[in-house]
């Protein structure tokens, strides 16, 4: 079995979060992590791999840094990084950042294509439902728990208080909740493989059945109209209640007013 693991490079937004003047994150400026949930899907792919030794492949599309998190993954015990970076690659939204990491994953054999459910700098859950639009191919997603029956896959997929239980055929796109599991951590033997390892960085030019129009920012049909680092609030009401039965009161009151209550 071959499974792809799309993962993504994402602000730690502890750090703090810069914007360049377009609106789009100043993502060279500011400390980087792997998307939590991306984290949880390898996990599952490792999983996977160690119950039927499947091989796993990560991906993911951004700044030459962010070898980091494909290093990261080798550690943790993916056999092969692919790094899909171009300057005409950025600024994408999550249609022209789907078409691309379509484009890359035509180049590759899989049966199993898993993302995280969403990335921590969007919150969008867009990107890997679009990319199995654009592949062609079955999804799932918010998956908490995978098996593998054969060339099927059977998940249960999150539905507020309760679960579905979902049958595809591979080749299939299943989206991960970082609930799914708890990563593993990297090995000390894994790390010094991962910084021997070799990465594969391939370019626009590498993309399959992509159009330009449909890439980096001038292919996103979304338009930031403004991007704000911090939320800005009023100063609010103030009052000064005669005694502490007043100011309970007056908190009701509010409560009543906004339907708290």
């Amino acid at each position: 079995m071959k499974i792809v693991v799309c993962i993504k490079q994402v602000p730690d937004t502890k750090g703090g979060v810069k914007f360049n003047p377009d609106g789009t994150l100043d993502r060279a400026a500011m400390l980087a992590i792997m998307n939590p949930d991306d984290k949880a899907g390898l996990e599952a792919a490792l999983r996977l791999k160690d119950q039927y030794g499947a091989e796993v492949t990560v991906l993911t599309m951004g700044l030459p840094k962010a070898t980091d998190v494909l290093r990261e993954a080798i550690a943790m015990g993916a056999d092969k990084g692919i790094l899909v970076t171009d300057r005409v690659l950025g600024g994408a939204d999550t249609w022209a950042t789907s078409t691309t990491i379509a484009g890359a994953i035509r180049n590759l054999e899989y049966d199993l294509i898993i993302t995280g459910r969403q990335a921590i700098d969007g919150d969008t859950a867009q990107v890997g439902p679009q990319i199995a639009e654009h592949l062609g191919i079955p999804v799932i997603s918010y998956a908490q728990d995978i098996k593998v029956e054969g060339d099927k896959v059977i998940v249960q997929r999150q539905y507020d208080d309760r679960y579905h239980v979902l049958e595809a055929q591979m080749p299939c796109l299943i989206t991960a909740l970082s609930e799914l599991n708890d990563p593993r951590y990297m090995t000390p033997g894994g790390i010094f493989d991962a910084c021997k390892a070799e990465i594969t960085t391939w370019g626009r030019a590498d993309l399959k059945d992509v159009e330009d129009c449909n890439l980096g920012l001038a292919g996103s049909p979304t338009k930031i109209a403004k991007a704000s680092d911090k939320v800005r609030k009023g100063a609010g009401e103030k009052i000064v209640p005669d005694s502490p039965e007043d100011a309970v009161a007056y908190i009701v009151g509010k409560f009543k007013e906004k339907h708290i209550i």
